[in-house]
């Protein structure tokens, strides 16, 4: 009998080491660093309120954080925690503003509603559009913008510098196949990233391959089992929080197709903090030098 339990297990343990692995990897706001300058900076703004993606880290960057008076909710940096958040959700709330008194208020093109940014006006206060970066090719435009709105254009063209010598990584040996997936399984929003999606940048300096921006010419596209199957891809790459709302690695296998891509039989899925992703910032060389890393880690 004792021999018969022995062979019993012996069994099931093989059989448990045939079954795929699961080689999710997770990058975290902890896996990277930024690039900042230490140098004093001399600036024509004293209080600035932060309404656009990314430009409160940048300010950060450029060794000016002092000159920060408000933010939205979507600069979470934690050196940022004390300073007010002046937005309900992302809608700008100008009364907060204006108590506020800042010289200067910074907005993107996103940044609304835009009753909010003329009534801010009206009060008197400064108010310049950034632009927005999608791409590493963008970010030195941005960080340029912003530089310029502060009055740090000499700072601004250090740390533009400082991030074209640390985005000098070398490319994978491979070319894995990734698909970038935007989820929201709570809002039931499910898309593929194509060209422009910003994703596509940070995976072509790598030398791995966009398969969505390969094949679909919008940014991002309504996911579906056959055009996810017809991509293939090796790995996934999604927002932690995304990754989140479906129910993680299980429940995004169970999305349609997913399962079916090289991908899904290898539980071959990145996901990275969605502060991080699309930032195009300081921290975003990092984050590049990160994402090489976690694909040799995924890929079978």
């Amino acid at each position: 009998m004792r021999k018969v339990l022995i062979f019993v297990l012996a069994v099931l343990l093989s059989g448990c080491s045939q079954s795929p692995v699961a080689s999710s990897y997770t990058i975290s706001q902890e896996d990277v660093r930024s690039i900042s300058l230490t140098s004093e900076t001399s600036l024509t703004v004293s209080r600035v309120v932060v309404l656009a993606n990314g430009v409160a880290e940048i300010i950060q960057s450029l060794n000016a954080q002092s000159i920060i008076v408000g933010r939205d909710i979507s600069s979470t940096e934690d050196s940022l925690a004390d300073i007010p958040i002046v937005t309900s959700g992302h809608q700008v709330l100008p009364e907060k503003v204006i108590s506020l008194k800042p010289d200067l208020v910074l907005i993107d093109a996103s940044t609304g509603p835009r009753s909010a940014i003329e009534t801010i006006k009206s009060a008197g206060i400064s108010v310049i559009e950034t632009p927005e970066s999608w791409s590493l090719k963008e970010l030195p435009i941005k960080v340029r913008a912003i530089g310029r709105a502060i009055g740090a254009q000499e700072q601004a063209e250090h740390l533009i510098q400082e991030l074209n010598t640390s985005l000098e990584i070398s490319s994978l040996k491979s070319s894995p196949r990734v698909a970038f997936l935007y989820l929201r399984g709570t809002s039931s929003i499910y898309l593929i990233g194509g060209q422009g999606s910003g994703a596509d940048s940070l995976l072509q300096a790598i030398g791995a391959v966009d398969v969505g921006a390969q094949t679909l010419d919008r940014p991002f596209n309504t996911l579906t089992a056959e055009s996810l199957a017809a991509l293939n891809p090796d790995v996934i790459l999604v927002m932690s929080k995304g990754l989140e709302s479906v129910g993680g690695v299980q429940g995004l296998l169970k999305l349609p197709g997913v399962a079916q891509t090289n991908a899904g039989k290898n539980s071959a899925v990145i996901d990275v903090d969605d502060s991080l992703l699309l930032s195009f910032g300081p921290r975003t060389p990092s984050l590049v030098e990160a994402l090489a890393k976690a694909l040799g880690k995924v890929v079978p």
